[in-house]
């Protein structure tokens, strides 16, 4: 196992440069930089900016650089300094203006995740066992309304029941009063409080894909032969259940855990913008909109580091539920 980790963690290492040289280059392809958006607000604002002060802000920035210096500066600071860079929208440096909200992003998609999971795996267990029946009709139709509405539009719809039939306005983490305030019971309170929207609001296209997911698995299981034979050798419904066909069956949900990293980090950036949540989602979103390039790069590399963490750990949790798979299996 150590090994087949060691060689897995190695590879990681030349992807992972080639994948920040590709989000670099593509974070650079639309025309101008973050100066010429920097210049247009100016201008917006009636400020009339000189030929000399452009060229003197532009030496500031570094973006008189061609593409591959300012690149390679970055990747240098990243590999000898754990420097991440400044972003040029924030005026600060890119770790802090991810790590303000990490912390938040990471209490708002957990408890989504754990709700989902949580949720999704129970019914879609049972759905498969009493297929057709009206439990299984009804999870199936909101499945369906959860997969296909968007989070987005789920969101906007909610904030308009809790305004108008209850006057409370659901946006954001904290009341007003705590948005600023010091961490204490009381805000950690406000923050419960609300939290049950986002989570709500995120969770229920999650369950929906997953119950799909877990249902459809389980009936293929319980239609082999070796279940066939357990029941006719008088093994118990329940024992017979979660010993074999479940853990098979979870399988593909368990896969998904490379997935799931990135979206701790990224949240539901459309949902977080609607919902006035301090995640790192509309961070992410005005970093590309401003071609803040190293805030923008930062978040891509960061992201892809969790899709590959996220793929070994699925890889290493399948090994450990389903005992048909091993890890000389996976390395050859």
């Amino acid at each position: 196992m150590l090994e087949y980790v060691a060689r897995r963690v190695a590879a990681f290492v030349p992807l992972l440069f080639l994948i920040s040289a590709v989000s670099f280059a593509i974070i650079e392809l639309p025309p101008g930089d973050y100066l010429t958006s920097y210049l247009l607000q100016l201008e917006l604002q009636g400020n009339r900016v000189t030929d000399e002060q452009v060229a003197n802000l532009s030496a500031y920035y570094g973006l008189d650089q061609p593409v591959y210096a300012r690149y390679l500066l970055w990747l240098r600071n990243i590999v000898l300094r754990g420097n991440l860079g400044w972003s040029f929208a924030h005026d600060r440096p890119v770790s802090a203006v991810i790590g303000e909200r990490i912390g938040l992003t990471l209490v708002v998609t957990v408890s989504t995740l754990v709700f989902t999971y949580l949720a999704a795996v129970p019914i879609g267990v049972y759905s498969a066992v009493r297929q057709y029946s009206f439990f299984d009709y009804f999870w199936t139709f909101w499945g369906f309304v959860g997969l296909a509405v968007p989070n987005f539009l789920f969101a906007l719809v909610l904030l308009w029941i809790a305004f108008r039939y209850f006057g409370v306005a659901i946006t954001g983490l904290f009341a007003p009063e705590y948005v600023d305030a010091p961490w204490s019971l009381a805000r950690v309170w406000s923050m419960l409080q609300r939290l049950w929207a986002p989570v709500l609001v995120v969770g229920t296209a999650g369950m929906a894909g997953l119950i799909r997911v877990m249902r459809g698995t389980l009936l293929d299981e319980l239609r082999k032969q070796y279940v066939v034979t357990a029941r006719a050798k008088g093994v118990g419904e329940g024992r017979l259940l979660f010993k074999y066909p479940v853990r098979l069956a979870i399988n593909p949900i368990v896969s998904g855990i490379g997935w799931l990293l990135p979206a701790i980090i990224s949240g539901a950036t459309i949902t977080s913008i609607v919902l006035n949540l301090p995640t790192t989602g509309p961070v992410l979103l005005g970093a590309l909109q401003a071609q803040d390039m190293y805030l923008a790069g930062s978040f891509v590399m960061i992201l892809s580091v969790l899709v590959l963490a996220g793929n070994l750990i699925s890889d290493i949790v399948l090994a450990w539920v389903d005992p048909r798979i091993r890890f000389d299996r996976i390395e050859s």
